[in-house]
């Protein structure tokens, strides 16, 4: 296995959250805990807003708006929706193609508006620094004061980072459809909550720039880093035959995996860039990266995901045309399209796909699943805080 091992070598480093305790209150003796990041071997390219840095208080208090309905704006619990009622803690933050109320996946607001996409899981989100959603819409280059779904950013907001899609879950046709004054009159009128803006932000004073900052530092939170192969790339377990075949496949051309979802030196598993994937040759949805940059050569092209907990984050694609792992090993495997718009290092496209034969397929699924991670779906830290709270979404 000297091919497993060449791929394998790469620095250690330790990427972790440095910020200084706060000082913006020192008279009234307010101080913050900085909140760490530790995880081996990452990217030290964390993406966190200067303005916004990670405390263990912030995050605690972003965890319990995560979850909490009243974020639309409602009381009723019909009209409840929190980040909560799609992001699913079991599906990898999620929705998860067997949702109850969302079926197959495919998500709208309460106003019955589908959203554009099928979702993105919410997973190791802090090292995402080329773009997020589907076509990198929310970008730190960002200018625009209004997207296509007439959703406005309104002054003090913007569409640059995390933080941008608390304010537009609230207010957004395809989602909260919500008024962020109703929004904030809840939450201060909920004794559960001034005291913990205090502790995260020196007053108890709640307004939509603190409401998003925390929710955004709580997302930031959300790291994986202990699946199978982790455990592997550390020396605390072995692979199964099948497993390194399924990894030797998937870091050579013979899958041709590694181009666009990296390798244990990029332990993302993804390179977050965008690429069109041989998916298409009508290309009618406008909102693919193309539609963010007016480049006609983006056309069909999509952020790619990360596969770590692939195996909970069904359904897959942008459109969620696929539901099943083995629906997407067999679309990579004979379904590639050719098209003007398809990435060069799709090298296999003129061939229709890799036709990698049923054990080499088998071998390729087993090592995907290795990038699962148990631990994320089930940390304590990650869930619901108050699951007898009527207001609290729950699974």
């Amino acid at each position: 296995m000297l091919t497993i091992v060449a791929v394998c070598c790469f620095s250690f480093t330790l990427a972790y959250v440095s910020s200084c305790v706060s000082k913006r209150n020192a008279s009234s003796g307010w101080t913050t805990t900085p909140y760490k990041i530790g995880v081996p071997y990452f990217p030290d390219s964390l993406n966190i807003p200067r303005d916004n840095p990670m405390t263990v208080e912030g995050v605690e208090l972003g965890r319990y708006l995560f979850y909490d309905g009243r974020l639309a704006g409602r009381t009723h619990k019909d009209s409840l929706m929190s980040c909560a009622t799609c992001h699913r803690q079991s599906h990898s933050f999620e929705c998860g193609i067997d949702h109850p109320k969302f079926k197959g996946g495919k998500t709208f607001g309460l106003t019955g508006i589908p959203t554009p996409h099928y979702m993105m899981p919410l997973i190791n989100l802090v090292w995402v620094n080329e773009g997020y959603m589907w076509n990198g819409f929310i970008h730190a280059s960002n200018e625009k004061k209004a997207d296509k779904y007439g959703v406005s950013a309104e002054y003090g907001f913007n569409y640059k980072n995390l933080e941008s899609f608390v304010w537009m879950m609230i207010v957004a046709p395809h989602e909260g459809n919500g008024n962020i004054e109703q929004t904030l009159a809840l939450l201060r009128s909920d004794s559960l909550y001034p005291p913990m803006f205090k502790k995260a932000f020196g007053t108890e004073e709640i307004t939509i720039d603190r409401v998003s900052k925390a929710v955004a530092q709580f997302v930031r939170s959300l790291v994986s880093f202990n699946s199978k192969f982790d455990r592997f790339m550390r020396g605390e377990v072995n692979l199964t035959e099948s497993e390194r075949r399924g990894f030797f496949l998937f870091s050579t051309e013979r899958a041709d995996c590694f181009h666009c979802h990296g390798s244990p030196a990029l332990p993302l598993w993804t390179t977050n860039q965008f690429m069109n994937n041989a998916k298409d040759v009508d290309f009618t949805d406008n909102n693919d990266r193309s539609s963010v940059t007016g480049n006609e050569l983006d056309k069909g092209k999509y952020r790619i995901p990360t596969l770590r907990n692939i195996e909970f984050t069904a359904p897959y694609m942008h459109d969620g045309s696929f539901s099943t792992l083995d629906e997407v090993l067999e679309f990579y495997n004979s379904g590639l399209k050719r098209s003007p718009y398809v990435d060069p290092l799709m090298i296999n496209v003129n061939h229709g796909g890799t036709y990698l034969t049923p054990e080499e397929r088998a071998d390729l699924k087993a090592f995907l699943l290795t990038l699962s991670d148990s631990s994320f779906i089930t940390n304590p830290a990650f869930s619901n805080p108050c699951p007898n709270n009527e207001f609290f979404i729950n699974e």
